[in-house]
């Protein structure tokens, strides 16, 4: 795998061996809250007593948060530093930590200071009592304007719980804490790190929530804006549908389908009825198109769906993926 090849190619000492805790950050133009940031990480995770590692991904920043992050790693034992070649986006940066990580449990943040490295403990301490595969942060009394942020956030967690079947306060908060196997079995693209509670809940996971709290952005700026609000809309309808339909899309576009194709010729045999019975003229009416229509659209829905169909099947067959997912297996102990 990328994770194990990348975690065993590097020199760094914190690479010979797997650490029970990752901390993934994707960086972007960060250059002066990462000293902070490493400070307070390791002011929380040090007293824990338990292995840790620092994935802090660039990702194509244009100030010097790249040089910042070769320094800090040749002082900090436990920081691993993941250089993008370009800006690919939040989402790519948090896949390229996940990969580049190796620990039992991901946790994850931003990089901007706002969320507290000191909440980390609660997160991890929800997640092993309750036996969770995911914790997600609340973020409590925001440090963010009310119209550009809050907002649009409070009615996007609205949207988003409703859509996806799962209850969460705060979708937006990158504090989150994961069990390894859970990050393993999702594939992240497009602006899907928001959305990584309702994938894992598809996968079968047992979610939390915690409240964390939330610090004012001390350094730069936001380097995310409101633009985001149609791609996460669009991710959201992917979301959807492979909550809904992942292992059967031919149930969507085989009904919707089937339906046109009904509909259109029940429409054809009226006309034909019409034509034959009492001569009438057919050719110019609107009926006639709407007929053609929708026996063309059932026919393509109905095309569609098989071909997705058979993409399900190369997407599980190929990877060897199977269409389950196993909690735990428990056998009988011998008499």
């Amino acid at each position: 795998m990328a994770r194990a090849a990348l975690a065993h190619s590097s020199d760094h000492p914190a690479a010979e061996r797997f650490p029970e805790l990752s901390v993934v950050v994707p960086l972007y133009n960060e250059e002066e809250s990462l000293p902070h940031l490493v400070e307070k990480l390791l002011a929380a995770l040090r007293p824990l007593g338990r292995s840790f590692e620092l994935v802090l991904v660039d990702d194509g920043s244009k100030d010097g948060t790249a040089a910042v992050l070769r320094d800090l790693a040749a002082r900090v034992p436990e920081l691993v530093a993941v250089l993008l070649r370009r800006n690919y986006g939040q989402t790519a940066a948090m896949a390229a930590g996940f990969d580049a990580s190796s620990g039992g449990v991901i946790v994850t943040l931003d990089g901007d200071l706002q969320n507290d490295p000191a909440d980390i403990p609660m997160l991890l301490a929800r997640l092993e009592q309750d036996d969770l595969d995911l914790v997600s942060g609340w973020r409590q009394q925001r440090q963010d304007g009310a119209l550009d942020r809050l907002l649009p956030s409070l009615l996007a967690n609205r949207l988003i719980a409703r859509v996806t079947g799962v209850r969460l306060h705060d979708y937006g908060c990158s504090l989150k804490a994961y069990r390894r196997e859970v990050v393993s079995d999702m594939n992240l693209y497009g602006e899907l790190h928001r959305f990584l509670p309702a994938l894992a809940f598809i996968e079968g996971a047992r979610i939390g929530e915690v409240r964390v709290s939330h610090q004012a952005r001390r350094y730069g700026r936001s380097n995310y804006g409101i633009d985001r609000t149609f791609r996460v809309l669009m991710d959201l309808l992917t979301v959807w549908f492979m909550k809904r339909f992942l292992t059967r899309p031919m149930h969507v576009f085989g009904f919707a389908g089937l339906l046109a194709l009904l509909v259109g010729l029940a429409i054809a045999a009226w006309l034909v009825g019409e034509k034959l019975l009492v001569g009438a003229d057919i050719g110019n009416r609107p009926l006639l198109l709407m007929a053609v229509l929708a026996i063309l659209s059932g026919v393509q829905l109905f095309s569609f769906g098989l071909l997705a169909e058979l993409q399900m099947r190369t997407y599980h067959e190929s990877q060897g993926r199977p269409i389950y997912r196993v909690r735990a297996i428990v056998r009988g102990e011998p008499g």
